[in-house]
């Protein structure tokens, strides 16, 4: 793991048994964004949390989807939030708070964050139940295990909700666009203070 004391960047990698997960971020230079996980859906969602936060972004991950997709999403979840974590150092100047509604088609999900260090997830997000198609198709169930992981890495508060919505790819779109866009606020620097009476984030 590496951190640049220059800008806000990190680079982790993280390998289990399951999974080999690498995760390159620069919050401050909006540049690339590529995704490799083997899952090409997933690898779509994360181009548009990616390009939609305003960031360079390299995902790079290998699991063992011949058994079930969960293990590389959940994983690369984590090792996303611990980038962010350790991108974000000890946010002073941050913004703190995002909140966004990025609406696609009939689908619309609401999304509030706080870059509080406090791990927490509501997700109120019931998509219809078929998986979405491609090789392999994706369970859309996934995402949960996915935002719980990345908030909980990243020591952030994270409430997504559906506002309404019928076709999943849809739904699944919007959620990753309006967390990108609540992201991006929040990790904006506004000034040179620490948002918290407590003086610690």
């Amino acid at each position: 793991m590496t951190v640049s004391s220059n800008s806000r960047r990190a680079d982790i990698e993280r390998t289990t048994k399951e999974t080999q997960v690498a995760v390159s971020i620069d919050l401050d230079n909006p540049g690339q964004v590529a995704a490799e996980t083997g899952l090409p859906f997933f690898d779509h969602m994360l181009n548009q949390l990616g390009k939609h936060c305003g960031w360079t972004l390299s995902v790079q991950a290998q699991g063992d989807t011949e058994i079930d997709a969960h293990h590389t999403v959940e994983d690369v979840g984590i090792v996303l939030g611990q980038s962010l974590a350790q991108a974000l150092g000890e946010k002073v100047g941050v913004r703190r708070f995002g909140n966004a509604g990025a609406p696609l088609d009939e689908a619309l999900v609401e999304v509030s964050l706080d870059l509080s260090g406090r791990p927490f997830l509501h997700y109120e997000v019931d998509p219809p139940g078929e998986k979405i198609l491609g090789d392999p198709p994706f369970d859309p169930q996934l995402m949960e295990e996915f935002w719980r992981a990345f908030a909980t890495s990243a020591a952030l508060c994270l409430h997504i909700v559906l506002v309404r919505g019928r076709n999943t790819h849809h739904i699944i779109e919007s959620s990753f666009k309006s967390v990108a866009r609540a992201l991006r606020d929040a990790v904006r620097i506004e000034d040179s203070q620490l948002p918290s009476t407590k003086g610690l984030l």
